[in-house]
């Protein structure tokens, strides 16, 4: 397992360099995450790759930097691995082609648990202030 996230750190790397192809790995990692979660097939896989997914999507808006550069390779790493048709073990395979793209992501997520908490804390926030704000300066109070 470490082998194969070691193997991707370079690829990872390079991706995050061409904003074009990190913004193609983003979309790709979306909608093959909405196609298993509609074909519920793999739901586990799926809940643990969306953080992963939000953060890089953010990071590479510049919405949120408040992360490590290696949380973000790693993350990258792991989409990379998730979307690459070219796993260790076939995903036609039932549930064993999927096995190894969960082990690789649960063990890149144990990793970087803390700084996708962090992220996920600061979605909320970001939620919370949106439904909080005040608009009355956006509406002006009726004259009596």
């Amino acid at each position: 397992m470490k082998a194969e996230i070691e193997a991707g750190k370079g690829r990872a790397e390079r991706v995050l360099k061409t904003p074009g192809r990190l913004q193609k790995l983003i979309a790709s990692a979306i909608s093959r995450s909405s196609a298993l979660t509609s074909a519920s097939r793999v739901p586990e896989l799926t809940r643990k790759i969306q953080p992963l997914v939000r953060m890089v999507k953010s990071y590479a808006s510049k919405e949120y930097r408040e992360v490590p550069w290696q949380t973000i390779v790693m993350s990258v790493t792991a989409l990379l691995y998730f979307v690459s048709p070219l796993d260790a073990i076939a995903d036609f395979i039932p549930f064993l082609g999927f096995a190894d793209d969960l082990a690789l992501i649960t063990a890149v997520l144990a990793s970087i648990n803390g700084d996708i908490d962090s992220f996920t804390r600061w979605e909320q926030e970001k939620a919370d202030a949106a439904e909080t704000a005040d608009y009355s300066e956006l509406h002006p109070p009726e004259a009596e």
